[in-house]
């Protein structure tokens, strides 16, 4: 454990900024891995500091809301820690949106001010065009000609307000595959604690440094990749997104110690060459999240790259990780998410009674790290929780005698036929043991004689090849009739969220 178990349990995330200036001053936080650029946490601070000006000059005072659209990068950073140093609200938007998904986002989360690049910021616009609302603007420039501005700016705004653990910190969308997204409330006691949480859990420490390959308007890259560096005194690697060729290049060149990634990212790696062992060798483990990671793809990548995968779980509600498995290689356990981190779970039923270890139920959540709630949607809100602070994660799984959580699929997900429930995970896992196949996925299909039949959707290798019949098979020998694919469907790619999640209900389509 690291030396970052000892420090407070609740805080913001100034506090942790200024923590860091003070001890570490000159250590460095980020890098940028597509320029020679860096900062440090003292240069940190002083651009959060300098934010201050610019806020009070919109008129903005904390508690204000503050939707952020860029891509990753220096200046995107820069932007959403600013508005965190200085109490406002951040909404980090998701750049996947549709125009109507983004007019809608902005305009619901109350936003005061909107900061994008010039791209985004014309788009945003043309989003907006019909909005009544009256939104100010601020187009950022370049990275570099931003930390310039900030660099000739770097007083503090006299008379801005502390901040309070308990004030809202963070307003974030969720991608839901049906209706209006939701945005998912949390405060800086919340970052604060989840922060807090992933770096007890991995032992992370200031000689620790992280690749930030995902996008910072997704939880995963939000509390992972950038807020726990604040707590632990590590540092990040971003590059502007995510290269399968590029990747290990990038983790030789920064030296990076851990890596945090999702199952499509490892998928596409797998496919790729491997560096000498030995240029790998300070790299500690390999964090996967935001979607469950077949057995396969798990012990291929171990094989092949000689790095320990370490699986977690969390989910937008709850600061992205709520569970994971443990440090010690020979603790985790293949398949599962792990033990809850920094909360508590339980499997139980529709009426919140716990359920005994290894009976299939909804996994429950309750913990520092878990959401205020919905953004103006107190009926969404409402249904989110059981008595006595549950969240309701909305996904089916069992507990294992040794306090091991295992996902088993969606209760929206959850295929139903005949009567009979069947977990999507247990067929993808099935068929991603064919070696033509690079990923898959079922879904639940109406049918009239069962209620629903399987639908599966597969991505092939390149230059693989594989028909219908035999992959039909071979699901046979591995499932059963019952539970093989009655529609099978070659694909090149699986709708997904930014997380890497595959959107099943969206496969439906494909029958």
């Amino acid at each position: 454990m690291s030396q970052s178990a000892t420090i407070q349990p609740k805080g913001t995330i100034a506090d942790l900024i200024a923590r860091q200036a003070a001890t570490r001053p000159e250590a460095v936080y980020f890098i940028d891995a597509d320029s020679s650029l860096q900062l440090t946490f003292a240069q940190l601070q002083s651009y959060c500091l300098a934010m201050q000006g610019r806020f009070a000059a919109f008129g903005l005072k904390p508690g204000d809301t503050v939707s952020v659209v860029m891509p990753n990068g220096p200046a995107a950073l820069l932007c959403i820690l600013g508005c965190l140093y200085n109490g406002l609200r951040v909404n980090p938007v998701n750049l996947l949106s549709q125009p109507d998904v983004l007019a809608y986002v902005i305009e619901h989360s109350d936003c005061a001010l909107l900061i994008a690049d010039g791209l985004w910021m014309e788009r945003c616009d043309a989003a907006l065009q019909s909005s009544a609302r009256v939104i100010k603007r601020w187009e950022v420039p370049h990275a570099g000609e931003l930390i310039s501005d900030l660099q000739a700016d770097s007083s503090e705004t006299s008379g801005w307000p502390v901040v309070q653990s308990d004030q809202q910190a963070l307003l974030m969308y969720t991608s839901g595959t049906t209706g209006k997204p939701k945005g998912v409330m949390h405060t800086q006691a919340t970052l604060f604690a989840n922060a807090r949480a992933i770096s007890v859990e991995h032992g992370l420490s200031s000689a620790d440094r992280v690749t930030a390959v995902l996008p910072l308007y997704h939880i995963n890259a939000f509390a992972v990749t950038m807020l726990s560096p604040l707590f632990h005194g590590g540092s990040l690697v971003m590059p502007a997104k995510f290269s399968a060729a590029g990747f290990w290049p990038m983790v030789i060149r920064h030296q990076c110690t851990w890596l945090n990634v999702v199952p499509t990212m490892i998928s596409y790696l797998l496919e790729g060459s491997v560096p000498e062992r030995r240029a790998l060798a300070q790299v500690r483990f390999c964090r996967s999240a935001s979607a469950a990671l077949p057995p396969e793809h798990h012990l291929a990548f171990e094989a092949k790259f000689g790095i320990g995968i370490i699986e977690t779980m969390g989910l937008t509600e709850t600061v992205a990780p709520c569970f994971s498995n443990p440090l010690e290689p020979s603790q985790r356990k293949l398949g599962s998410v792990g033990r809850a981190s920094g909360c508590e779970a339980r499997i139980a039923d529709d009426q919140a009674r716990t359920l005994q270890d290894g009976v299939i139920g909804e996994i429950l959540i309750k913990g520092p790290q878990v959401m205020a709630g919905y953004y103006k949607n107190s009926q969404a809100t409402q249904a989110a929780f059981f008595p006595g602070g549950w969240l309701r994660s909305g996904d089916l799984g069992r507990r294992d005698t040794d306090g091991f959580f295992f996902v088993t699929g969606r209760i929206k997900e959850l295929i139903i036929k005949g009567g009979e429930n069947i977990a999507p995970r247990e067929i993808d896992e099935a068929v991603l043991q064919h070696p033509a196949i690079l990923d898959a996925a079922a879904v639940g299909i109406p049918d009239k004689h069962y209620g629903q039949e399987i639908l599966l959707a597969v991505m092939l290798k390149p230059g693989a090849q594989l028909d219908e019949a035999s992959l039909h098979e071979f699901c046979i020998a591995r499932l059963g009739k019952y539970k093989s694919p009655k529609v099978i469907r070659f694909v090149e790619d699986l709708p997904r969220g930014p997380s890497g999640k595959v959107q099943r209900l969206k496969l439906a389509e494909l029958a």
